[in-house]
């Protein structure tokens, strides 16, 4: 597999590599996948907000 760029191509063509992707995966790869992006979510959702200060 070509991973030289990233993001290159239709939309539809990504979309079919990301099923063929996620397709190849065990059951396991992809319950690990998904609890990433569950911490991920919770964290976005209750993380601590900075806020950048002004030069003023």
């Amino acid at each position: 597999m070509n991973n030289g760029r990233l993001n290159s191509g239709t939309p539809e063509e990504l979309e079919y590599k990301r099923i063929t992707e996620i397709k190849s995966l065990s059951y396991l790869e992809r319950l690990e996948r998904l609890f990433v992006l569950i911490e991920l979510s919770y964290m976005l959702k209750n993380g601590k907000i900075i806020k950048a200060k002004s030069s003023k």
